[in-house]
């Protein structure tokens, strides 16, 4: 059985999600440090340009996005449950909302310019300066658009409230009870404001939030070896990528195995990866695509917020 690799940075919110997955499952892994900003050779060597943050590798399978990296990592190991049964389609909803609602509002927060000023107080001007451009240019071009810090913080108390509400009301010690996917795609954003005495009141003026927040992150990150980037590149090329899903295919579109399409986010983040598509489920797209240094991978990506383009 192939290894799991984190493709990640330490800073990164949705790669903190990714982590506290693998905690919760108690899995092992490998870590892959890449850059916080482009240009990412090694990793789009994998992906094919995809440049969000994290990619799961297994073998020559490469996973985008955390939703569906969430589902790969249910496939690893069952117990215990992200989607518990009778509760898949409520802690699915809930993640979906928070993954962009909250994740919007939490940036807005951490990117006014009081945040910015102690978050990144140790790095040269210029290096601020080309992390803040880089992230612009990650927004650009997609559905998602930028909050004002203003009505981020006009709405914050909104959500924070009705979270207050739920954990007071809920029996159990997560949103719904048991732990689940839920409990992890709010954390994330939750543990970003935390990072400075700047935006840690908008956490920890919440008391059942934060007490929730600290069993959350008490789940930890599982047991990591490091690994190199060209590591990972050789495990896949010399690893032949899994089956594929034991599901019929299915495009409403008209979409067939074996076209040459590109497959893209539609929110931020939108550069296109190009390639045969082999799969296409009622979660799931698989491309197939070769490159120099990483030879044949297949690389998944959610269907829910990702658009299919035909390559004429």
């Amino acid at each position: 059985m192939s290894e799991l690799i984190l493709h990640h940075y330490s800073t990164s919110l949705f790669a903190e999600k990714a982590r506290l997955l693998l905690g919760f499952k108690g899995l092992s892994w490998r870590s892959v440090n890449i850059p916080a900003v482009m240009p990412k050779p090694d990793l789009t060597a994998l992906t094919g340009g995809y440049r969000k943050t994290p990619v799961l590798q297994v073998g020559a399978d490469i996973y985008c996005d955390t939703a569906l990296i969430a589902r790969r990592l249910e496939q690893e190991k069952s117990s215990p449950a992200l989607f518990p049964e009778g509760k898949e389609l409520v802690v699915a909803a809930f993640a979906a909302w928070a993954d962009s609602v909250v994740f919007q509002h939490a940036v807005s927060l951490v990117f006014q310019p009081e945040s910015i000023a102690v978050r990144f107080a140790k790095m040269a001007p210029e290096a601020v300066e080309y992390f803040v451009a880089d992230r612009a240019g990650l927004f650009a071009g997609g559905s998602a658009t930028r909050l004002s810090a203003a009505q981020a913080k006009h709405q914050w108390p909104t959500i924070m409230g009705r979270l207050e509400q739920q954990l007071q009301r809920e029996e159990g010690d997560f949103l719904f009870g048991e732990p689940s996917i839920a409990d992890f795609a709010l954390a994330h954003s939750l543990w970003f404001l935390k990072a400075t005495p700047v935006t840690a009141p908008f956490v920890d003026n919440y008391p059942a939030v934060s007490s929730w927040l600290a069993r959350v992150l008490s789940f930890g990150h599982g047991a990591s070896n490091e690994m190199s980037s060209s590591e990972a590149l050789e495990i896949a090329r010399r690893t032949e990528p899994a089956a594929l899903p034991d599901e019929v295919f299915q495009d409403p579109n008209g979409f067939k195995a074996g076209q040459q399409v590109v497959i893209a986010a539609t929110d931020y983040g939108v550069d296109p990866v190009a390639g045969e598509l082999l799969f296409a489920g009622s979660e799931e797209l698989i491309l197939r695509r070769e490159d120099e240094r990483g030879g044949v991978v297949h690389v998944h990506f959610p269907r829910f917020g990702f658009c299919i383009e035909a390559l004429s």
